[in-house]
Formats: structure tokens, C-alpha cells, sequence
């Protein structure tokens, strides 16, 4: 028997696929399991949660009829503008779409849509690794249907398009973004007529979303590596495309022997530094976007060499116009990212004087509850390939963590609250919202960040009567 129809009865012994070979012999159509279920049960990955079933017929009537076949009946989605529709049966989304032809204008990703065969739907599919299909008719259960080789493509590891990929890519320009993304979660090679051709057709991307740019982004940030995918991206031109404030990082400059390193791959080392200690994606951002600040700031001076004075703060605001370009979310995310690359290098600072209680207070005070997510970036921040340096750094790193843990314990300086509030002052002396008192609540901030009163209510009360007296303030009620 060929290996592109081998029985694969096995992958199929959940009972959802007894029920959907039922409801299409009932609607007398035949269907099909299709595409990343198949795909992962042969690379032996069990990571999805999700199946598509493909009915040479109408899609959404196998869904109803599926659901008529399960206890309880679940609900199922019907998105009739997509001819799809979606159920949820022993938690596992299951998708059920007719099969299809397709058409494109060039200005356009969305194709025009018709009905079509089970080899019509196989050649619109993005990958070979991604045609394949198990057949749920009753009379050959389980066989695969593989047109284009596509178990051949996963044994040598390969991303290749079923059709020429000139087309494939020009019809729906997302698909070079996946094919990057599909090498850097599976860490396959893209097949070289392939590769050639995205860089060729690479300027297409324009006319897709940023949303949908995006969640192809974060699956690459999500993976063990991502700089295989971000050089990929890099190498076809799509990075410049989507980043340019990246890719301008790409640059050495050297000016009376004096020569600066590469931010953009150390940007990408970073990356993958933090992959291996945390999977929150937008630290993972947070990472990726932490030196884009130095493109624009990079000086030279006899004195200094190389500088990149103020490049966390420059790229602490050019965050947010990067997320605005990309219809990225606004809200907290957007401000994690942006506070973690303006405080980017406070810590490496720190770890390289003397660690006062009063920095540490700083430290604490300024980056309040993401202070650890801080330290975790700066420690993946640390590429040298001096072993000695190295171990100076991260053990520098251990002193400046310990030192978090003591002062914290002991000043409580963490999602900071000032001990006198604005409106207590006020009432005390008697006073509107004016600029004395906003003077006196800074200045007991101040005192307690620098270790000169402790922060509690009588030590920051006195103080306050002390600076008070200084400003020719009387009180008013005691």
C-alpha cells in the first residue's frame, strides 16, 4: 500500500468521528477529517484541541446533523457568511466547512467562493503538510488521501505549497507569514522555490491586516525559538515590512576603531534567552521590542565612542505607535510592554555599582508589581560570550534580587501608597488642591524612598509637620 493511502484507523478512535461518518451517510455526502489534526497525530504531536471536518456537501447541515447524534445535543455556531459552522463536544472544538474552489482578485485576500471537490479544497490549501486528509466514509475509514506528498514533506521536514507558490502566496499574502511560523513551531525548512518565492512576493503582505499579522507574530514569540522565525522573516523582507524599527538594528558602524555591536541579533538572543524562563507573550514583546530605541539615539563622540543616551525612553513611546500601527490591544498589555522597555536597562545599571537600599527602593517603587518580570528581562538581557563576564553578571543579578526581597520586606515599597493622603493634608492644614501640598506628598515620598524616614504613618506625619513649618504652613485641625 502507498504511504499517501495508508489506513490511519488509529488516529480516529475518539467517538466524534463514528458520529460525523453517521450524520454524513445520513445526508448521503461524503466528509473528511482535514488539515493540523491529521498533520499533528502523524508528527506525533498532541497539541491540538480543535478538528476540521471537510463535507463534500454542505458544511453546516453535517454540523446540525452531527449535533442531532450527540447527547444533549450541543449547540452549534453557524457563520453563514463563511458557509462554516462549529460545535463543542467533550472539549474539543470541532469545524465543519464545505468543500471548495476558490478564486482571488489581486487587491484582495478574500477569494470568491464555490462549491468544489475534495481535490479542489486539497489544492486551496496552504501546505502539503496541511492537505492531508482521513476519510470518514464508512467503506475506507481511516484512509489518508495525500495528493501532493505531503507525508513525504513531513518526514524530510519541509514546508512546501501544493501548488506553485507564486500563486499560493500572491492569492492570500498571509500565508508567507505561516509558512514562517509552520518552519519556527515544527522547525522544518521552507522549500526553497518556496522561500524564494515569499521574498519575491513579500511586498503583498501590504494588504493584509495588522490583526492578522499579529496572531501570526505571537505564534512565532510563543515558540521554544523564535529567532528562526524572525530571521526568516528578516532574510524574505517581510520584517521591514512589519518592524522597521527592528530591522534598522541591523546595523555595525565602526568610526576610529571603535565599533558597536549588532542590536538586532542580540535583540533575537534576548528572545530566546527569555523563551527558556518565561511564556508570557507580551514579556516575550517586551524582549523583542526592548532596544528599538538605539537605532535613533546611536552617537558618536572621541570621548564616549559609541552612545545610546535616552534609547529606553525614546523606545518606551515608540511602543505605542507600533502597537497602534498593527491594531495591537491599547490597554494594560501595551503598557506592561512600554514600562518594561523604558526600565529595560534600570536594573543592569543597578547590578553594576554598589546596590543601595535607597536604588532598590527606586527600583521597587517605579516598576511596582512587574518589578520581577523586570529582573527577568534584564537576566535574558545578558549575551555576552565572556564566560567570567557572564557569571559576574548573573550573580550581580542574585545580589540585586536578594536585595529586592529584604528591602521589600521591610519598607513595603511595592504598589506604593503614601502613608498621608493628599486629602488628609489638606484637611490638616486647611488648604485646597494647591501646588504646597502636592509638595509635601512628593517630598514624603521622596524621604521615604531615600531610607530617611521609614514608611509609616507617625515617622511620615512628622516629617510632614517639619516640611510644613519650612513652607510657613500652619495647622488648621490636629
Amino acid at each position: 500500500m502507498d504511504d499517501r493511502t495508508k489506513i490511519y484507523k488509529e488516529a480516529l478512535t475518539h467517538p466524534i468521528f463514528e458520529i460525523v461518518s453517521q450524520a454524513a451517510k445520513n445526508l448521503a455526502i461524503d466528509s473528511y477529517v482535514i488539515g493540523g489534526f491529521v498533520r499533528d497525530f502523524i508528527l506525533n504531536r498532541n497539541s491540538k484541541k480543535d478538528i476540521d471536518i471537510l463535507a463534500v456537501g454542505n458544511g453546516i447541515d453535517l454540523a446540525l446533523e452531527v449535533s442531532k447524534l450527540i447527547p444533549n445535543h450541543p449547540q452549534v455556531q453557524v457563520f453563514k457568511n463563511y458557509g462554516t459552522a462549529m460545535l463543542r463536544y467533550d472539549d474539543i472544538d470541532i469545524e465543519f466547512v464545505g468543500a471548495r474552489r476558490e478564486s482571488y482578485h489581486f487587491e484582495s485576500r478574500k477569494p470568491v467562493v464555490e462549491n468544489g471537490t475534495l481535490e479542489d479544497d486539497q489544492n486551496r490549501r496552504d501546505f502539503t503538510i496541511n492537505a492531508l486528509a482521513l476519510s470518514l466514509k464508512s467503506k475506507d475509514f481511516g484512509r489518508l488521501i495525500d495528493p501532493f506528498n505531503g507525508i513525504k514533506d513531513l518526514n524530510n521536514k519541509i514546508i512546501r505549497t501544493p501548488l506553485d507558490p507564486d500563486i499560493t502566496y500572491s492569492d492570500d499574502p498571509l500565508r508567507m507569514m505561516r509558512a514562517i511560523r509552520f518552519a519556527t513551531q515544527l522547525d522544518f525548512k521552507i522549500d526553497e522555490k518556496s522561500l524564494n518565492s515569499i521574498s519575491k512576493n513579500h511586498k503583498r503582505l501590504e494588504i493584509i491586516s495588522g490583526e492578522r499579522i499579529v496572531e501570526e507574530l505571537n505564534k512565532i514569540l510563543m515558540t521554544p525559538t523564535p529567532s528562526k522565525g524572525f530571521l526568516l522573516l528578516y532574510q524574505t523582507g517581510l520584517l521591514n515590512l512589519i518592524l522597521p524599527e527592528l530591522t534598522a538594528l541591523n546595523q555595525v558602524e565602526e568610526i576610529e576603531g571603535h565599533k558597536h555591536k549588532n542590536n538586532f541579533y542580540h535583540t533575537l538572543e534576548v528572545v530566546d534567552n527569555i523563551c527558556k524562563t518565561s511564556d508570557d507573550l507580551w514579556l516575550r514583546w517586551s524582549a523583542l521590542l526592548h532596544d528599538i530605541g538605539k537605532a535613533p539615539t546611536k552617537r558618536f563622540s572621541k570621548k564616549q565612542g559609541w552612545t545610546f543616551h535616552g534609547h529606553e525612553f525614546l523606545g518606551g513611546k515608540m511602543v505605542k505607535k507600533i502597537f497602534i500601527r498593527l491594531h495591537m490591544p491599547l490597554n494594560h498589555k501595551m503598557k506592561f510592554v512600554q514600562k518594561m522597555v523604558t526600565m529595560s536597562s534600570r536594573p543592569i545599571v543597578l547590578s553594576q555599582k554598589e546596590v543601595t537600599d535607597s536604588a532598590v527602593r527606586r527600583l521597587i517603587f517605579d516598576a511596582g508589581e512587574n518589578v520581577e518580570d523586570l529582573m527577568t528581562l534584564c537576566e535574558a538581557d545578558i549575551t555576552t560570550k565572556n564566560p567570567s563576564k557572564f557569571k559576574k553578571y548573573h550573580n550581580n543579578f542574585k545580589l540585586v534580587r536578594q536585595k529586592i526581597i529584604e528591602v521589600e520586606a521591610r519598607d513595603h515599597i511595592r504598589n506604593f501608597q503614601p502613608p498621608i493622603s493628599g486629602e488628609e493634608i489638606m484637611q490638616i492644614f486647611g488648604l485646597p488642591p494647591c501646588r504646597e501640598i502636592g509638595s509635601i506628598k512628593e517630598s514624603i515620598k521622596e524621604a521615604i524612598l531615600e531610607g530617611i524616614i521609614s514608611n509609616d504613618y507617625n515617622a511620615a506625619y512628622q516629617f510632614m509637620l517639619k516640611k510644613a513649618q519650612e513652607m510657613g504652613l500652619e495647622i488648621i485641625n490636629k
